[in-house]
């Protein structure tokens, strides 16, 4: 271990410290996630993650919403076989517009 683990050194700049939280389970819940949509997999995930017994991991997983699924996601290769090109493309789905058609018209109250 280096000789400055109290988080504090002096630099040329003056002192600099750093401080350091300790990680939550909710982070890694996010980040298994992000790895997964397998709920069973999350929970070792973020279990292995944090020390934690995966029964404790999934009861907390249970309680928190599904993450929302509104991106869709095209992964397109183009340009030469030789040297392709990736090209990742997402698109949000929007609110649906309602026509003019089928609006309530307004009445000027006066």
């Amino acid at each position: 271990m280096s000789k400055n683990n109290n988080g504090v050194w002096q630099t040329k700049y003056g002192k600099r410290r750093v401080r350091e939280e300790k990680p939550v389970l909710a982070e890694a819940i996010a980040a298994a996630q992000g790895l997964t949509d397998e709920l069973d997999e999350q929970a070792e995930i973020a279990a292995s993650l944090m020390g934690l017994p995966v029964a404790e991991v999934r009861a907390e997983l249970a309680k928190l919403a599904p993450p929302r699924k509104d991106k869709v996601t095209s992964v397109v290769f183009t340009g030469s076989p030789s040297a392709p090109r990736t090209i990742v493309v997402e698109r949000k789905i929007s609110r649906r517009i309602i026509p003019a058609a089928n609006r309530p018209t307004r009445t000027a109250a006066g």
